[in-house]
C-alpha cells in the first residue's frame, strides 16, 4: 500500500518509468491508469447535484453516494477505453502528446490490454451496478439518463471526438447529464432552472478539454483527428475558451438576478484572480519550446493546465457560494 502515491495521483498525473510501475499497488495502478487527477471534475459535478437536492429539502444519502460513485467509476471507465482505442488505432505512437504529460500504460508497455481490460470491467461494473439500484428506485428517467452515460463512456473517443463532438459531449455530460440528472436521481424531479443552474461549471470541464486539443492541436490535424479547434482553427478555439470562461461568471450573475441563487454565489468572482495569467497565455499560440520559466514538470501541458487551474479555482468558489446559498434556504433567511 502507497499512500503517498495515492495522494498524488489524485492531484497530478504521476510519470512514471516501468520499473517504478511495477513496484505500485494496484490500487495506484488503477489511479495513475485512469487519471484520477481529473475524475475530480466528475465528483464536483455530483457534489452540485447532492448540495441542489440538499437545499430544496429533499437530499438522500444513499441515493448520492451511489450517484457518486456511478458517475467517478463512469468517467474512469471512460479514461481507460480512451487509451484503449487509441493505442489500437495508433493514435499514441510515436511520443504523441498523451503520452508526454503521463504514461499511456498500454503504449508505453506498463499493462497488456488484457489488464486494462480487466481494470476497465472491474469499473465498469461497478458504475452499472450503482446505476442499476438507481433506476430500480427511480424508473425510467434514470434509465434514459443511463443510456446517455454509457452512450458517451463508450463512443465519446470514437467516432465522437474525431467528428468535432467531444467538446459538445463534455458540456452535456457535465451539466445536463451529471447535475440534472443527479438532481433528479436524488430527488426524483426534473427541474430545468437546475439544468441550466449546471452550465457554469460544466463549461470548466468543457474548457479544460479545449484546451487540451489546442495543445495538441497540429499532432491531432496530422493524424486526421477533427476535433473541434482542429475544425474551427486554433486562434478561435483559443479565444472560444476564454468566451466560455466569461461566460460562466455571466451565468451565475444571471441566476443572481432571476433569484435562483442568492448574492452568496457571487463569490465565484474571486476566481477571476487566475484570468490575467488565462489571458495572458490565451492570447497568444503556444511556445513551440518550454518557457524558461515553465514548470518542466507540468511541460508540455499548457493551454490545458492553466485552464484546469481556473476550473478548479472556480470550482472550489462555486462549491463554497452553493453550500452559503443551500444554507440560507434550509435556514429560511432568504
Amino acid at each position: 500500500m502507497n499512500i503517498s502515491m495515492w495522494v498524488k495521483a489524485l492531484r497530478v498525473i504521476p510519470r512514471l518509468d516501468k520499473g517504478e510501475w511495477e513496484g505500485l499497488d494496484v490500487i495506484s495502478k488503477w489511479l495513475i491508469s485512469t487519471r484520477a487527477a481529473v475524475l475530480i471534475m466528475t465528483f464536483i459535478s455530483a457534489a452540485i447535484a447532492g448540495i441542489l437536492a440538499y437545499r430544496d429539502g429533499a437530499f438522500n444519502w444513499g441515493l448520492w453516494a451511489l450517484l457518486a460513485v456511478g458517475l467517478v467509476m463512469a468517467h474512469a471507465t471512460n479514461n481507460l477505453l480512451n487509451d484503449l482505442v487509441d493505442h489500437r488505432k495508433g493514435v499514441d505512437k510515436d511520443n504523441y502528446f498523451r503520452t508526454q504529460y503521463g504514461p499511456q500504460p498500454l503504449e508505453q508497455g506498463l499493462m497488456s490490454e488484457r489488464e486494462l481490460l480487466r481494470y476497465a470491467a472491474v469499473t465498469g461494473l461497478i458504475a452499472l451496478a450503482a446505476g442499476a439500484y438507481l433506476i430500480y428506485v427511480r424508473g425510467w428517467l434514470a434509465l434514459l439518463l443511463l443510456a446517455l452515460g454509457a452512450f458517451f463512456v463508450l463512443f465519446y473517443t470514437w467516432p465522437l471526438k474525431y467528428i468535432g463532438l467531444g467538446e459538445l459531449a463534455v458540456v452535456l455530460v457535465w451539466g445536463p447529464l451529471m447535475v440534472g440528472g443527479g438532481y433528479d436521481v436524488i430527488t426524483g424531479a426534473w427541474d430545468w432552472h437546475v439544468v441550466i443552474a449546471s452550465l457554469p461549471y460544466a463549461l470548466g470541464p468543457t474548457t479544460v478539454i479545449f484546451g487540451k486539443h489546442v495543445d495538441k492541436f497540429l499532432a491531432d490535424k496530422a493524424r486526421g483527428i477533427h476535433t473541434l479547434p482542429v475544425l474551427i482553427g486554433e486562434r478561435a478555439a483559443r479565444y472560444a475558451v476564454l468566451g466560455m470562461m466569461a461566460f460562466q461568471y455571466l451565468l451565475v450573475i444571471y441566476l443572481v438576478v432571476i433569484g435562483f441563487f442568492t448574492p452568496a454565489m457571487l463569490v465565484v468572482l474571486f476566481g477571476l484572480t487566475a484570468i490575467p495569467l488565462v489571458w495572458a497565455m490565451y492570447r497568444q499560440p503556444k511556445p513551440a519550446e518550454m518557457p524558461a520559466e515553465y514548470r518542466a514538470d507540468v511541460w508540455p501541458l499548457y493551454f490545458v493546465a492553466i485552464a484546469f487551474l481556473h476550473n478548479r479555482r472556480f470550482g472550489l468558489w462555486f462549491m463554497f457560494g452553493l453550500l452559503i446559498d443551500a444554507l440560507l434556504h434550509v435556514l429560511r433567511v432568504v
